[in-house]
């Protein structure tokens, strides 16, 4: 099964300016300039790991803290993903993965179902990584799910490096979504539920 799976989405408010480019069915190509470093090199993780061709291109009141900024990319990010899956007809839905960085070691485990759903388990030691706040990871995955309907658990199996444990987490997060969004042949573009539908989330603000 072959598919177009794109979108755009430019989100504006009077604390950011967000612009989403996704290609579910990409190479792995990226550009992402968030005004948040770290954020970058996630957003690149994810990326590369997922197959993503992915550009975000951001601007927000960083001068205040990244906050805003770091939600509202996961806004932006989100939307786009739940309409390029659409009625999410024909994929395998349930992805997984456990991803190792030197100590760390992260589990996500997620489910296209359309109902958003966050369980999450990083126990991060430092409270910034470089400059970036890392109560942010849970807010960024929050926004993400709310937004794409992703039930979502993340669970970090081992770790005492901040910067290893968050960057396993997005790689885990990246490869369970590609095998998620996938397609499943044997689907041949069936919804996977036995309900014959998969909700979608409408967008949270």
């Amino acid at each position: 099964m072959t598919s177009q799976r794109k979108e755009e989405i430019h989100r504006i408010t009077n604390e950011t300016d967000v612009f989403v480019r996704l290609n579910l069915d990409g190479s792995g190509q990226c550009k992402a300039k968030t005004g948040v470093g770290f954020l970058d090199h996630m957003i690149q993780q994810l990326s590369s790991h997922g197959m993503l061709d992915l550009e975000i291109i951001a601007t927000g009141d960083t001068h205040i803290d990244d906050h805003h900024t770091n939600e509202d990319v996961g806004i932006a990010l989100g939307q786009a993903l739940s309409k390029t899956l659409g009625n999410r007809s024909g994929i395998n839905r349930f992805g997984h993965f456990i991803a190792p960085l030197d100590e760390a070691l992260v589990q996500v485990v997620l489910d296209c179902s359309g109902r958003p759903h966050l369980s999450y388990g990083l126990k991060i030691p430092a409270p910034r990584i470089g400059t970036y706040d890392t109560e942010l990871v849970k807010e960024f995955f929050i926004a993400v799910v709310n937004n794409s309907g992703l039930t979502l658990h993340i669970r970090q199996l081992d770790g005492l490096n901040s910067h290893h444990i968050v960057e396993a987490c997005f790689k885990a997060f990246a490869r369970s979504l590609r095998m998620a969004t996938e397609f499943d042949p044997r689907r041949k573009g069936q919804i996977p539920s036995s309900k014959g539908i998969l909700e979608q989330a409408g967008p949270k603000q």
